[in-house]
């Protein structure tokens, strides 16, 4: 069983933890000049491409400062925000967690909150979800392998250094300008600096930086900054990582005396295929409808994307929360960070983009 299919699997419990685990961020550390033989951006995309680091274990730490606002804790409110506050401090502060890796079948991720410890401990078949803070556990046993799986990544599809760096290459195109910097040196491993610049001045984002392992090509960090800035709005990256396998009792679990145990049993999987397949399809359809109505003005990294009236629940419109959340402008209501806008017309329309929110503006009206 790949760790892929454990979140196919894993109870909603697991999300958060997850979650917080990938959005772990640093910056590169000070220290003795590094000077690494010179690669063309090309030399190092292809070092990206060609790394097979399937083992390690490490820190991950997360900074970010995108100026989201801080919702009220006390008051009539406070209550109702509880959710949303607890999500928005996964995109703001600093977080810490510890990763371990070996191969497709052994996974751990340690979520180290204020005072408490969240644990997903993932051994073949068997998966535990810890949480310390009220000593309870969960425990799932998963199906055997299925061989037609190979679909994972090499990571399981965490939100590591890597799969960050992945999306950000992914998406370059010819807006973008590819170099690379001032090689530097991550968790005390030498790294060349691939560095993302958006062509054109109407973004938001001013630079991408994603460090890169010298010697096995591994994303170790990336960063963004925003236009204009100096210090990164958000930074991502191990601040402690040694490459080969842990030791294997880091992936057996044993739950804490006193702690409440709860068994997870999973569906019946006799037309779980089937089913899937009809899922998709529903899916599909689904998807394909919602697109429909999404229209997408400009390309690249000043592209603003509108969906039609009606996409925002009721509820979410009509909640109190928005207000906290959001700044009145003329025709709406304005979320703005340091790296992407959201507005909401009257009208109910939805603009989006790394832009500033005049650029929403001007697309509302046409403009």
């Amino acid at each position: 069983m790949t760790p892929r299919n454990f979140t196919k699997w894993l109870p909603a419990i697991v999300i958060p933890a997850v979650i917080a685990v990938g959005a772990l961020a640093v910056p590169l550390t000070a220290g003795a000049a590094v000077d690494l033989p010179d690669k063309t951006p090309a030399q190092v995309l292809a070092l990206v491409g060609t790394s097979t680091v399937d083992a390690l274990s490490g820190t991950i730490e997360q900074t970010s400062e995108l100026g989201l606002p801080e919702l009220p804790t006390t008051g009539p409110t406070a209550s109702g925000n509880a959710g949303a506050a607890s999500a928005l401090e996964l995109l703001t502060g600093s977080h810490t967690g510890r990763v371990y890796l070996n191969g497709p079948d052994n996974i751990r991720l340690q979520v180290l909150d204020n005072l408490a410890e969240r644990d997903l401990v993932g051994n073949g078949s068997d998966v535990w979800l810890y949480n310390s803070k009220d000593n309870s556990a969960a425990h799932v046993t998963l199906p055997a392998k299925d061989a037609a799986d190979t679909d994972a990544t090499t990571h399981g599809g965490m939100a590591t250094p890597e799969e960050v760096a992945a999306k950000f290459l992914a998406a370059v195109d010819p807006s973008t300008t590819v170099s690379v910097g001032t090689d530097g040196s991550v968790a005390g491993r030498s790294v060349y600096d691939l560095v993302l610049t958006p062509k054109t001045t109407g973004t938001l984002v001013g630079t991408v930086s994603i460090s890169v392992d010298s010697e096995t090509g591994l994303p170790l960090a990336v960063e963004v900054t925003a236009r204009g800035q100096e210090k990164p709005a958000f930074r991502l990256a191990f601040t402690e990582l040694s490459l080969g396998a842990p030791d294997a009792s880091l992936f057996t679990f044993s739950p804490p005396a006193g702690a409440s145990v709860t068994e997870q049993a999973l569906p019946d999987t006799t037309s779980l295929d089937k089913k899937d397949a009809a899922d998709h399809a529903t899916m599909k359809a689904e998807a394909e409808k919602f697109l429909a109505g999404v229209t997408i003005s400009g390309t690249g990294w000043d592209a603003v994307v509108e969906l039609p009236a009606g996409s925002v629940p009721a509820e979410l419109s009509s909640s109190p929360l928005l207000a906290q959340l959001t700044t009145a402008v003329t025709g709406g209501r304005v979320i703005s960070t340091a790296l992407v806008s959201v507005l909401l017309t009257d009208d109910g329309r939805v603009f989006a983009g790394a832009v500033p929110s005049e650029r929403l503006q001007a697309a509302a009206v046409g403009g």
